[in-house]
């Protein structure tokens, strides 16, 4: 089978913004194919054809771009939204602990962009967007890891978007703030919790619950992702949301000492 309309990939397809994604695209005009770990078979569901993967196996994500080039006969635009999160202080957190979240938010992510550039480059197009994070570029007490993951996301994707304009492929950045999903309820607790960090830990569940609770609707980020897909002139950053854009201007233009302290009040740490 193949097809003229372009063919999104996007991963982490069915729950929150991978899921409000691939309608947006869905919606713009592509053949979407969704992935999640616990896809059976290949089913569709709302114009989306979902595939089981794990992009923390190289066998997985080999197999699934090979069944999408085969059924399809292209692909030319790449969503990398599968990730999961952190929580605790970073002593609490073991390395196994920490090792999991780079394997599927970095090493899942650079698995899948190696999967689909030969193809990309054979057909002189495509797009590869990282769902990044405003993470990406402030801190996140107690949640370092999940900062540290898309701090490398950031590095990565700007570094290779610069290797492969001239193979007519991009790579691009959604940068979200919090969005209402089960983030936060899908967060492992940390191996070696310490007492000395339980009361701040405490307290900033409080501030990321708050935070998801009020934060922007995934079709809001999803709007912002097919965009990126599909902009004649497309940018290497998208910030999804006001909330996104307004820290984005201040990490920019506060003063670093002044850009501290609100992080330090809006996370509620003493000092």
């Amino acid at each position: 089978m193949t097809t003229h309309r372009p063919v999104a990939l996007v991963t982490g397809a069915s729950s929150g913004i991978g899921k409000a994604a691939s309608l947006a695209l869905v919606e713009a005009g592509f053949e979407v194919v969704g992935t999640s770990r616990n896809a059976t078979g290949v089913t569709q569901r709302d114009g989306v054809t979902f595939l089981n993967l794990d992009v923390a196996s190289d066998a997985s994500v080999t197999g699934v771009v090979e069944q999408v080039i085969s059924r399809f006969g292209r692909l030319d635009v790449l969503v990398n939204n599968a990730g999961i999160g952190s929580a605790g202080a970073a002593e609490e957190r073991s390395v196994a602990q920490d090792r999991q979240v780079f394997d599927i938010n970095v090493f899942g992510l650079i698995r899948m962009t190696k999967a689909v550039l030969p193809h990309m480059r054979a057909q002189g197009s495509g797009r590869i967007i990282n769902v990044s994070s405003v993470f990406g570029f402030v801190p996140a007490p107690y949640m370092a890891v999940y900062a540290a993951s898309k701090h490398a996301v950031e590095g990565y994707s700007e570094s290779v978007d610069h290797e492969l304009r001239e193979h007519g492929v991009r790579v691009l950045l959604i940068e979200p703030a919090a969005t209402r999903t089960a983030f936060d309820a899908q967060l492992p607790q940390p191996d070696t919790p310490l007492p000395v960090y339980a009361k701040q830990r405490q307290i900033y569940d409080q501030v990321l619950a708050a935070g998801i609770k009020d934060g922007d609707d995934p079709a809001l980020v999803a709007k912002v992702i097919a965009a990126a897909a599909t902009d004649p002139k497309p940018k290497l950053r998208y910030t999804a949301g006001p909330t996104a854009g307004r820290v984005s201007t201040l990490r920019r233009v506060v003063p670093s000492r002044l850009f501290d302290r609100q992080i330090r009040k809006l996370n509620r740490l003493p000092g």
